[in-house]
């Protein structure tokens, strides 16, 4: 069975967001981190080399393969943020739809910047699936 590469790693959250080329992306980033530490009540660590996540849960599927993931996460890829959030909390359709510019795949929901999305529905967004994920461990 394959290893996850995905798992805390101990590397600094304030060194990989600085190292982000765009000035931009590193000033979302840390808006981001600031949101997701409140909203989650956890720091934020760095899982695997990209993926800056708030605390963590223990996954079991039917198949045997088990393993770690955190709660919620972002990443500032090169052309857009993923947001990493449980894809079944409630009302999830209908937030997308008041989220801004977006585009999601399975469970990732892809914007370009801050700007282009609408805060207080972020933040409903990551509370949302903070519940949702809860309510299942």
């Amino acid at each position: 069975m394959a290893k996850t590469k995905t798992i805390p790693t101990g590397s600094s959250v304030l060194k990989f967001i600085k190292s982000v080329p765009d000035e931009q992306k590193q000033k979302d980033s840390f808006a981001l981190v600031d949101i997701m530490k409140n909203l989650s009540g956890f720091e934020p660590v760095m899982w695997g080399p990209g993926i800056i996540g708030f605390g963590s849960y223990h996954y079991k599927y039917a198949s045997g393969r088990e393993g770690d993931a955190p709660l919620v996460a972002f990443s500032p890829r090169k052309t857009a943020f993923s947001l990493y959030l449980t894809s079944d909390f409630e009302k999830r359709g209908e937030l997308l739809k008041q989220f801004g510019k977006h585009t999601t795949a399975k469970a990732c929901i892809y914007f370009k910047k801050l700007e282009d999305i609408q805060i207080p529905v972020l933040e409903k967004m990551i509370e949302s699936s903070l519940s949702a994920r809860k309510s299942k461990v």
